[in-house]
């Protein structure tokens, strides 16, 4: 590891055991949706009304109810019939997680290129997510294309010490190093902070723990799982790995040397899946 490398992670460290390390906030239509979800009596109307306000957000559900995945014969044109199409905590979950999305974004090139392909392979691996769940599991898939789009949370406070740090900046070998290192603790920490139930606040720091055998699946296995297919067909280490070593394969009940992209109707819903959330 580069010095820069290492005096970047110690410093990042530091401020996050001394609770310095600025975490960032939630956009505030995800504050208000999610706010509106904690009331039990909770109307379609009401629900609709606050992502209503909204646009960019409005049209982003309308595209996924409108999916091949989850589309049905009648077109939907509004939030109202989206929302009473979803359902009232799929709707919450896919708006906390797409309204991420404004938060991906940087005053320098350099940070927000790198911001977008971290969001990219995040939409990327939630919508396999979102099918892995579907298919392997009875867990639930708003949940989990959530669980997808966060488990990278923890690069943004590191890229916005990034742009205030131009030798880091400079240094895209040190740069992903300390990604890598750290963003799976600060990942943590974000979702911890924003009150994102455990099961979900868990997946930055377990994800890429592959030796991690839990009792059952979880959204832990299917981030794991859909990360792993995400770089199939690449030179990825991770490719390298025995994935039938890896318990999560068994858990989901899913074959390691089977490729998903190779099942036909599985490869055409994941790209589906994936699409609706670009």
């Amino acid at each position: 590891m580069s010095k820069l490398a290492e005096k970047v992670q110690e410093e990042l460290i530091q401020a996050i055991e001394n609770d310095e390390l600025v975490l960032p906030t939630l956009p505030e239509v995800a504050l208000k949706v999610r706010e509106a979800a904690e009331d039990p009596n909770i109307s379609i109307p009401t629900l609709s009304k606050v992502i209503g306000n909204d646009a960019a957000l409005t049209a982003r559900i309308i595209k996924v109810v409108n999916s091949p995945l989850l589309r049905t014969s009648k077109e939907i044109t509004d939030i109202q019939m989206a929302v009473s199409r979803l359902g009232i905590n799929y709707t919450c979950n896919l708006a906390t997680g797409l309204a991420m999305e404004q938060m991906f974004q940087a005053t320098s090139d350099v940070v927000d290129r790198k911001m977008r392909e971290v969001w990219n392979k995040s939409t990327e691996i939630a919508g396999i997510c979102h099918v892995l769940c579907r298919h392997y599991t009875k867990l639930m898939p708003d949940q989990a294309t959530l669980a997808g789009l966060v488990h990278q949370i923890g690069v943004l406070p590191i890229l916005t010490y990034a742009e205030e740090n131009n030798a880091l900046l400079a240094d895209s070998i040190s740069l992903n190093h300390v990604i890598e290192k750290i963003h799976p603790i600060i990942g943590d920490r974000i979702l911890r902070a924003w009150e994102f139930p455990e099961p979900i606040a868990i997946v930055p720091s377990q994800h890429l723990n592959f030796s991690r055998n839990s009792a059952k699946a979880d959204y832990v296995d299917i981030v794991q799982v859909a990360t792993l297919q995400s770089y199939l067909g690449s030179e990825h280490p991770y490719t390298q790995l025995d994935w039938s070593q890896i318990p999560a394969f068994a858990k989901l009940g899913l074959d390691p040397n089977v490729d998903m992209q190779a099942d036909e109707d599985l490869s055409a819903a994941m790209e589906a899946a994936t699409s609706m959330l670009q």
